[in-house]
């Protein structure tokens, strides 16, 4: 499902309504909401607006965070996904330390993907990594998470989390694998503005290429799919 709201503002309201409904409901079946966040400025408007607007909407005591990807930085580097959720989201609602899982970047880079999957398989022990909620961003290049095109990890068949090298970055990101991301209950994707535009029209028009544009991909098993974006975002797409 593809909703395109007229303003970015727009687009983190109706985000943040879905993040309370599906918390609330997974909250009421299960007595636990698992999400995974995404790095980036959108992400952290959302996270924003929750706090502002939804924090007594939520109980936030049985929420349970992980990440989709994360920044092969130390904990304390401003371009950690981890420091940006807990400034703007953990600390200002009193998370527990208890419900935060963050990649430990302390150690190399396969072994701190291992340590994830590790986390995610002990927190997830009666059953299948299902989190209720992956919010993911896109990227100019069509990547999401740190599904990067022409990488390796796009070909990764198995569920689980690797550590990715970029090249042309030279730096290492450690990702959830796509069949991770698809084992999930409910996908959000959440992006605004016109830079975005190519790599939209690219993922929903384009033959499906999934080393060119790794965000196609994302293809629910079971789980649903939506999309929130602003008009400039979409502004591309034929629908």
């Amino acid at each position: 499902m593809v909703h395109i709201l007229k303003t970015p503002d727009e687009v983190l309201e109706a985000a943040a309504a879905q993040f309370v409904k599906l918390a609330d409901e997974a909250i009421s079946k299960q007595g636990r909401f698992t999400v995974a966040l995404s790095g980036g400025s959108s992400p952290k408007g959302l996270f924003e607006l929750l706090v502002a607007e939804y924090a007594s909407q939520v109980a936030w005591n049985k929420v349970y965070f992980f990440f989709g990807d994360e920044r092969y930085v130390p904990a304390d580097d401003p371009e950690s996904n981890a420091l940006m959720a807990k400034k703007a989201l953990f600390e200002p609602l009193n998370i527990a330390a208890e419900q935060v899982f963050a990649v430990n970047t302390a150690v190399e880079p396969k072994e701190a993907a291992s340590q994830y999957q590790q986390a995610i398989e002990k927190h997830f022990a009666t059953g299948p990594a299902t989190f209720d909620l992956v919010l993911l961003g896109l990227g100019d290049d069509a990547h999401t998470a740190s599904l990067f095109p022409h990488t390796d990890v796009i070909d990764v068949q198995e569920v689980g989390v690797r550590a990715v090298f970029l090249p042309g970055k030279q730096v290492y990101r450690i990702t959830l694998t796509a069949p991770l991301i698809n084992q999930a209950h409910h996908i959000v994707f959440l992006l605004f503005g016109s830079s975005k535009a190519d790599a939209v029209k690219h993922v929903f028009e384009d033959t499906k290429d999934y080393h060119s544009y790794p965000a196609q991909i994302i293809e629910p098993i079971e789980g649903d799919l939506v999309w929130f974006m602003d008009e400039a975002a979409g502004a591309k797409l034929k629908i």
